[in-house]
Protein backbone atom coordinates (compact mmCIF):
# COMPACT_ATOMS: atom_id res chain seq x y z
CA UNK A 1 0.00 0.00 0.00
CA UNK A 2 1.16 2.88 -0.93
CA UNK A 3 1.30 6.18 1.59
CA UNK A 4 0.31 9.73 0.48
CA UNK A 5 0.42 12.57 2.65
CA UNK A 6 -0.17 16.09 1.77
CA UNK A 7 0.68 18.91 3.63
CA UNK A 8 -1.48 22.01 3.33
CA UNK A 9 -1.76 24.99 6.00
CA UNK A 10 -5.08 25.04 6.38
CA UNK A 11 -8.19 23.27 5.63
CA UNK A 12 -10.78 25.97 3.48
CA UNK A 13 -14.19 24.10 2.89
CA UNK A 14 -12.78 23.33 -0.89
CA UNK A 15 -9.42 22.15 0.78
CA UNK A 16 -11.98 19.35 2.21
CA UNK A 17 -14.06 18.28 -1.25
CA UNK A 18 -10.18 18.27 -2.59
CA UNK A 19 -8.98 15.95 -0.06
CA UNK A 20 -12.17 13.60 0.05
CA UNK A 21 -11.68 13.22 -3.80
CA UNK A 22 -8.23 12.36 -3.44
CA UNK A 23 -9.08 9.64 -0.74
CA UNK A 24 -12.03 8.19 -2.69
CA UNK A 25 -9.50 8.03 -5.88
CA UNK A 26 -6.81 6.94 -3.76
CA UNK A 27 -8.45 4.13 -2.23
CA UNK A 28 -9.31 2.67 -5.60
CA UNK A 29 -5.74 1.83 -5.66
CA UNK A 30 -5.51 0.92 -2.21
CA UNK A 31 -3.63 3.78 -1.13
CA UNK A 32 -3.35 5.57 2.07
CA UNK A 33 -4.02 9.32 2.22
CA UNK A 34 -2.87 11.87 5.13
CA UNK A 35 -3.33 15.04 4.98
CA UNK A 36 -1.04 17.97 7.48
CA UNK A 37 -2.59 20.71 8.40
CA UNK A 38 -0.06 23.37 9.52
CA UNK A 39 -2.50 24.75 11.94
CA UNK A 40 -6.27 24.87 12.08
CA UNK A 41 -5.71 28.70 12.89
CA UNK A 42 -5.14 31.52 10.34
CA UNK A 43 -4.35 34.90 10.54
CA UNK A 44 -4.84 36.02 6.94
CA UNK A 45 -7.96 34.06 6.49
CA UNK A 46 -10.91 33.82 9.12
CA UNK A 47 -12.69 30.45 7.56
CA UNK A 48 -14.46 28.00 10.23
CA UNK A 49 -14.26 24.92 9.11
CA UNK A 50 -14.41 21.77 11.23
CA UNK A 51 -12.33 18.51 10.21
CA UNK A 52 -12.24 16.68 13.79
CA UNK A 53 -14.57 13.90 11.74
CA UNK A 54 -11.99 13.38 9.21
CA UNK A 55 -9.32 10.99 10.43
CA UNK A 56 -7.19 11.37 7.71
CA UNK A 57 -6.46 15.28 8.69
CA UNK A 58 -3.92 15.66 11.39
CA UNK A 59 -3.05 18.72 12.46
CA UNK A 60 0.73 19.60 13.39
CA UNK A 61 -0.06 22.57 15.58
CA UNK A 62 -3.36 22.86 17.25
CA UNK A 63 -3.29 25.40 19.71
CA UNK A 64 -2.28 28.67 17.37
CA UNK A 65 -1.31 30.10 14.18
CA UNK A 66 2.07 28.82 11.70
CA UNK A 67 3.13 32.51 12.24
CA UNK A 68 3.74 32.42 16.05
CA UNK A 69 4.93 28.71 16.34
CA UNK A 70 8.53 28.50 17.99
CA UNK A 71 10.45 27.36 14.74
CA UNK A 72 12.30 24.78 16.22
CA UNK A 73 9.52 23.25 18.43
CA UNK A 74 7.80 23.33 14.83
CA UNK A 75 10.57 21.50 13.15
CA UNK A 76 10.70 19.13 15.83
CA UNK A 77 6.74 18.07 15.50
CA UNK A 78 7.23 18.19 11.79
CA UNK A 79 10.28 15.53 11.09
CA UNK A 80 8.27 13.50 14.09
CA UNK A 81 5.53 13.25 12.09
CA UNK A 82 7.27 12.59 8.49
CA UNK A 83 9.42 9.96 10.18
CA UNK A 84 6.68 8.11 11.83
CA UNK A 85 4.18 8.06 8.92
CA UNK A 86 6.92 7.40 6.46
CA UNK A 87 5.05 8.42 3.35
CA UNK A 88 6.42 7.33 -0.35
CA UNK A 89 4.95 10.35 -1.63
CA UNK A 90 4.39 14.01 0.25
CA UNK A 91 2.43 16.16 -1.70
CA UNK A 92 3.76 19.78 -1.07
CA UNK A 93 1.02 23.26 -1.14
CA UNK A 94 3.87 25.55 -2.26
CA UNK A 95 7.48 26.33 -1.01
CA UNK A 96 6.75 30.22 0.45
CA UNK A 97 6.48 28.63 4.50
CA UNK A 98 9.90 27.74 6.01
CA UNK A 99 8.23 24.69 7.00
CA UNK A 100 6.93 23.45 3.85
CA UNK A 101 10.85 23.52 2.82
CA UNK A 102 11.68 21.87 5.65
CA UNK A 103 9.46 19.35 4.41
CA UNK A 104 11.17 19.48 1.22
CA UNK A 105 14.27 19.15 2.32
CA UNK A 106 13.37 16.38 4.47
CA UNK A 107 12.24 14.25 1.02
CA UNK A 108 15.47 14.54 -0.48
CA UNK A 109 17.52 13.55 2.43
CA UNK A 110 15.00 10.63 3.25
CA UNK A 111 15.26 9.77 -1.03
CA UNK A 112 11.26 10.48 -1.11
CA UNK A 113 9.43 11.99 -3.76
CA UNK A 114 7.60 15.05 -3.79
CA UNK A 115 5.00 17.11 -5.49
CA UNK A 116 4.32 20.46 -5.65
CA UNK A 117 1.10 22.56 -5.66
CA UNK A 118 1.40 25.65 -6.71
CA UNK A 119 -0.62 28.33 -8.46
CA UNK A 120 2.26 31.22 -8.92
CA UNK A 121 2.40 32.64 -13.00
CA UNK A 122 4.64 34.83 -14.05
CA UNK A 123 2.82 38.16 -13.80
CA UNK A 124 2.41 37.99 -10.47
CA UNK A 125 5.25 40.12 -9.02
CA UNK A 126 7.70 41.79 -10.74
CA UNK A 127 10.75 39.31 -11.58
CA UNK A 128 14.26 39.66 -10.77
CA UNK A 129 17.03 37.64 -12.76
CA UNK A 130 19.01 36.18 -9.54
CA UNK A 131 15.60 35.66 -7.28
CA UNK A 132 14.06 33.34 -10.40
CA UNK A 133 17.49 31.09 -10.75
CA UNK A 134 16.96 30.60 -7.14
CA UNK A 135 13.83 29.75 -7.59
CA UNK A 136 14.48 27.63 -10.68
CA UNK A 137 16.81 25.63 -8.86
CA UNK A 138 14.31 24.95 -6.15
CA UNK A 139 11.52 23.78 -8.09
CA UNK A 140 13.28 21.02 -9.31
CA UNK A 141 14.02 19.52 -6.55
CA UNK A 142 10.33 18.38 -6.90
CA UNK A 143 9.57 15.67 -8.78
CA UNK A 144 5.70 16.45 -10.21
CA UNK A 145 3.58 19.25 -10.04
CA UNK A 146 0.15 19.93 -9.98
CA UNK A 147 -0.54 23.76 -10.53
CA UNK A 148 -3.73 25.70 -11.41
CA UNK A 149 -3.92 26.31 -15.17
CA UNK A 150 -2.49 27.24 -18.28
CA UNK A 151 -0.26 30.49 -16.81
CA UNK A 152 1.14 28.81 -13.94
CA UNK A 153 1.97 25.56 -16.17
CA UNK A 154 3.84 28.45 -18.48
CA UNK A 155 5.45 30.12 -15.87
CA UNK A 156 6.98 26.77 -13.82
CA UNK A 157 8.26 25.27 -17.46
CA UNK A 158 10.04 28.75 -17.70
CA UNK A 159 11.33 28.00 -14.36
CA UNK A 160 12.88 25.31 -15.59
CA UNK A 161 10.92 22.16 -14.67
CA UNK A 162 9.99 19.19 -16.81
CA UNK A 163 6.87 20.14 -18.90
CA UNK A 164 6.06 16.54 -19.06
CA UNK A 165 5.88 16.63 -15.26
CA UNK A 166 3.29 19.74 -14.79
CA UNK A 167 -0.25 18.98 -14.64
CA UNK A 168 -3.23 21.25 -14.00
CA UNK A 169 -6.16 21.20 -12.13
CA UNK A 170 -5.08 22.46 -8.60
CA UNK A 171 -7.49 24.84 -8.06
CA UNK A 172 -11.34 23.66 -7.90
CA UNK A 173 -13.65 23.99 -5.27
CA UNK A 174 -16.50 21.79 -4.19
CA UNK A 175 -19.07 22.35 -7.10
CA UNK A 176 -21.99 20.24 -5.77
CA UNK A 177 -22.26 22.75 -2.63
CA UNK A 178 -23.46 25.67 -4.92
CA UNK A 179 -26.24 23.65 -7.05
CA UNK A 180 -28.26 26.58 -8.51
CA UNK A 181 -31.61 25.01 -8.27
CA UNK A 182 -31.34 24.21 -4.39
CA UNK A 183 -29.59 27.33 -3.39
CA UNK A 184 -31.88 29.56 -5.36
CA UNK A 185 -34.44 28.49 -3.24
CA UNK A 186 -32.63 30.26 -0.09
CA UNK A 187 -34.65 33.62 0.57
CA UNK A 188 -33.12 36.66 -1.07
CA UNK A 189 -30.89 38.83 0.89
CA UNK A 190 -31.09 41.97 -1.35
CA UNK A 191 -34.63 42.52 -3.46
CA UNK A 192 -33.27 44.55 -5.95
CA UNK A 193 -30.65 42.89 -8.96
CA UNK A 194 -27.05 43.32 -7.77
CA UNK A 195 -23.85 42.76 -8.85
CA UNK A 196 -21.85 40.66 -6.71
CA UNK A 197 -17.74 40.56 -5.57
CA UNK A 198 -16.63 39.12 -2.40
CA UNK A 199 -13.49 39.51 -1.42
CA UNK A 200 -10.82 40.55 1.28
CA UNK A 201 -10.73 44.52 1.89
CA UNK A 202 -6.89 44.49 0.74
CA UNK A 203 -5.18 46.68 -2.29
CA UNK A 204 -4.66 43.98 -4.51
CA UNK A 205 -8.49 43.20 -4.92
CA UNK A 206 -8.98 46.61 -6.38
CA UNK A 207 -12.45 47.08 -4.88
CA UNK A 208 -12.15 50.72 -5.00
CA UNK A 209 -11.65 50.49 -8.35
CA UNK A 210 -15.35 48.20 -8.51
CA UNK A 211 -16.91 51.39 -6.59
CA UNK A 212 -15.19 53.88 -8.74
CA UNK A 213 -17.14 51.82 -11.66
CA UNK A 214 -20.33 51.74 -10.39
CA UNK A 215 -20.47 55.10 -9.82
CA UNK A 216 -20.07 55.54 -13.09
CA UNK A 217 -22.50 53.17 -14.23
CA UNK A 218 -25.14 54.85 -12.45
CA UNK A 219 -24.71 57.92 -13.84
CA UNK A 220 -25.36 56.40 -17.17
CA UNK A 221 -28.27 53.58 -16.65
CA UNK A 222 -30.02 56.45 -13.58
CA UNK A 223 -33.16 54.44 -11.87
CA UNK A 224 -32.57 51.23 -14.00
CA UNK A 225 -29.30 50.28 -12.01
CA UNK A 226 -28.55 47.18 -10.02
CA UNK A 227 -27.38 47.67 -6.65
CA UNK A 228 -24.15 46.56 -5.72
CA UNK A 229 -22.87 43.72 -2.79
CA UNK A 230 -19.52 43.89 -1.56
CA UNK A 231 -18.69 41.18 0.84
CA UNK A 232 -16.09 40.85 2.74
CA UNK A 233 -13.92 42.02 5.53
CA UNK A 234 -10.38 43.33 5.84
CA UNK A 235 -8.35 46.17 6.32
CA UNK A 236 -9.26 48.68 3.91
CA UNK A 237 -13.05 48.41 4.43
CA UNK A 238 -13.05 51.36 6.40
CA UNK A 239 -11.58 53.00 3.19
CA UNK A 240 -14.11 51.73 0.95
CA UNK A 241 -17.03 52.69 2.95
CA UNK A 242 -16.01 56.34 3.06
CA UNK A 243 -15.64 56.19 -0.48
CA UNK A 244 -19.37 55.13 -1.22
CA UNK A 245 -20.32 57.79 1.10
CA UNK A 246 -18.17 60.61 -1.03
CA UNK A 247 -19.31 59.03 -3.79
CA UNK A 248 -23.12 59.36 -2.45
CA UNK A 249 -24.10 55.93 -3.61
CA UNK A 250 -24.38 54.42 0.03
CA UNK A 251 -28.42 53.70 -0.80
CA UNK A 252 -27.47 51.04 -3.38
CA UNK A 253 -24.08 49.65 -1.97
CA UNK A 254 -24.14 46.96 0.54
CA UNK A 255 -21.84 45.85 3.15
CA UNK A 256 -22.98 42.56 4.35
CA UNK A 257 -19.10 41.86 5.88
CA UNK A 258 -17.02 38.63 6.42
CA UNK A 259 -19.50 35.85 5.55
CA UNK A 260 -19.00 32.14 6.20
CA UNK A 261 -19.13 30.06 2.79
CA UNK A 262 -23.05 28.77 4.51
CA UNK A 263 -23.88 32.46 4.44
CA UNK A 264 -22.69 33.75 0.87
CA UNK A 265 -25.30 31.26 -0.51
CA UNK A 266 -27.78 33.63 -1.09
CA UNK A 267 -26.04 36.43 -2.19
CA UNK A 268 -24.70 33.33 -4.75
CA UNK A 269 -27.74 32.60 -5.45
CA UNK A 270 -29.71 35.57 -6.68
CA UNK A 271 -26.70 38.06 -7.87
CA UNK A 272 -27.47 38.99 -11.52
CA UNK A 273 -23.95 38.28 -12.26
CA UNK A 274 -20.30 38.06 -10.70
CA UNK A 275 -17.31 40.78 -10.83
CA UNK A 276 -13.46 40.07 -9.90
CA UNK A 277 -11.52 43.21 -10.56
CA UNK A 278 -8.06 42.09 -8.68
CA UNK A 279 -4.90 43.73 -10.00
CA UNK A 280 -3.12 40.67 -8.27
CA UNK A 281 -4.65 37.42 -8.53
CA UNK A 282 -2.90 33.67 -8.40
CA UNK A 283 -6.02 32.16 -9.05
CA UNK A 284 -9.26 33.59 -7.95
CA UNK A 285 -11.32 30.72 -6.00
CA UNK A 286 -14.07 32.73 -5.26
CA UNK A 287 -14.48 32.51 -9.07
CA UNK A 288 -15.29 29.29 -9.18
CA UNK A 289 -18.04 29.30 -6.50
CA UNK A 290 -19.49 31.97 -8.83
CA UNK A 291 -19.85 29.91 -11.96
CA UNK A 292 -20.69 26.74 -9.78
CA UNK A 293 -23.46 28.95 -8.56
CA UNK A 294 -24.86 29.91 -12.39
CA UNK A 295 -23.39 33.25 -12.72
CA UNK A 296 -21.81 35.56 -15.66
CA UNK A 297 -18.11 36.30 -14.57
CA UNK A 298 -16.86 39.64 -15.48
CA UNK A 299 -12.97 38.83 -14.25
CA UNK A 300 -9.86 40.68 -14.41
CA UNK A 301 -7.17 39.60 -16.97
CA UNK A 302 -4.74 39.20 -14.59
CA UNK A 303 -6.18 36.95 -12.61
CA UNK A 304 -4.69 33.45 -12.69
CA UNK A 305 -7.99 31.93 -13.48
CA UNK A 306 -9.05 34.04 -16.07
CA UNK A 307 -7.30 32.27 -19.00
CA UNK A 308 -8.62 28.78 -17.80
CA UNK A 309 -11.97 29.62 -16.56
CA UNK A 310 -13.31 32.33 -18.60
CA UNK A 311 -14.73 32.23 -22.34
CA UNK A 312 -15.61 36.00 -23.73
CA UNK A 313 -18.48 36.28 -24.91
CA UNK A 314 -19.73 32.64 -23.68
CA UNK A 315 -19.71 32.68 -19.73
CA UNK A 316 -18.38 36.45 -19.00
CA UNK A 317 -15.89 38.44 -20.41
CA UNK A 318 -12.30 40.16 -19.34
CA UNK A 319 -11.37 43.57 -18.44
CA UNK A 320 -8.25 45.37 -17.85
CA UNK A 321 -7.74 46.54 -14.19
CA UNK A 322 -6.77 49.62 -14.52
CA UNK A 323 -9.48 50.78 -17.31
CA UNK A 324 -12.27 51.77 -15.34
CA UNK A 325 -14.55 52.45 -18.80
CA UNK A 326 -13.63 48.49 -19.32
CA UNK A 327 -15.81 47.75 -16.10
CA UNK A 328 -18.27 50.28 -16.90
CA UNK A 329 -19.45 48.87 -20.00
CA UNK A 330 -20.06 45.04 -18.96
CA UNK A 331 -21.81 46.59 -16.18
CA UNK A 332 -24.10 48.71 -18.93
CA UNK A 333 -24.67 46.16 -21.36
CA UNK A 334 -25.66 43.66 -18.52
CA UNK A 335 -28.49 46.21 -17.35
CA UNK A 336 -29.51 46.83 -20.71
CA UNK A 337 -29.81 43.24 -21.87
CA UNK A 338 -26.71 43.30 -24.16
CA UNK A 339 -25.35 40.41 -22.44
CA UNK A 340 -27.73 37.85 -22.10
CA UNK A 341 -27.31 36.87 -18.29
CA UNK A 342 -28.98 33.49 -18.18
CA UNK A 343 -27.07 32.05 -21.15
CA UNK A 344 -24.01 33.18 -19.73
CA UNK A 345 -24.49 31.79 -16.05
CA UNK A 346 -25.57 28.63 -17.83
CA UNK A 347 -22.17 28.11 -20.10
CA UNK A 348 -20.56 28.85 -16.45
CA UNK A 349 -22.04 26.01 -14.92
CA UNK A 350 -21.04 24.08 -17.80
CA UNK A 351 -17.97 25.06 -17.94
CA UNK A 352 -16.88 24.39 -14.18
CA UNK A 353 -17.71 20.90 -14.81
CA UNK A 354 -14.47 20.36 -16.16
CA UNK A 355 -12.98 21.90 -12.99
CA UNK A 356 -13.87 19.59 -10.15
CA UNK A 357 -12.72 17.73 -7.23
CA UNK A 358 -12.67 14.50 -9.00
CA UNK A 359 -10.63 16.38 -11.55
CA UNK A 360 -8.27 17.88 -9.25
CA UNK A 361 -7.85 14.39 -7.50
CA UNK A 362 -7.27 12.89 -11.06
CA UNK A 363 -4.57 14.78 -12.05
CA UNK A 364 -2.50 14.98 -9.13
CA UNK A 365 -2.53 10.92 -8.75
CA UNK A 366 -0.86 11.55 -12.67
CA UNK A 367 1.47 13.45 -10.54
CA UNK A 368 2.12 10.96 -8.04
CA UNK A 369 2.45 8.23 -10.62
CA UNK A 370 5.58 10.23 -12.32
CA UNK A 371 7.18 11.34 -8.88
CA UNK A 372 7.26 7.39 -8.36
CA UNK A 373 8.87 6.61 -11.38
Amino acid sequence: MKKILLIQTKHSPYHVARLEAIVEECTKRDWEVKSVELSPHSKEYEWKNDVSSFNYIIPLIEDRAIEDTNFIVASQKLFALLNKIKPDVVVLAGYARWILVLALLWCKFSGVPSVLMSESKEDDAKRYFVKEWIKGWGVKLFDASLVGGVPHKRYLAKLGFDENSIFVGYDVVGNDYFIPTKIRQLPRPIEKSYFLAINRFIRKKNISFIVEAYAKYREIVKEKAFDLVLAGGGELFGVVQAQVNKLEIQPFVHFPGFLQIDELLPFFAHASSFIHASSQEQWGLVVNEAMASGLPVFVSNLCGCFEDLVIDGVNGYGFNPSNIDELVELMVKSTTGEIDLIAFGSASLERIQLYSPKFHAQQLIKAVEVALK
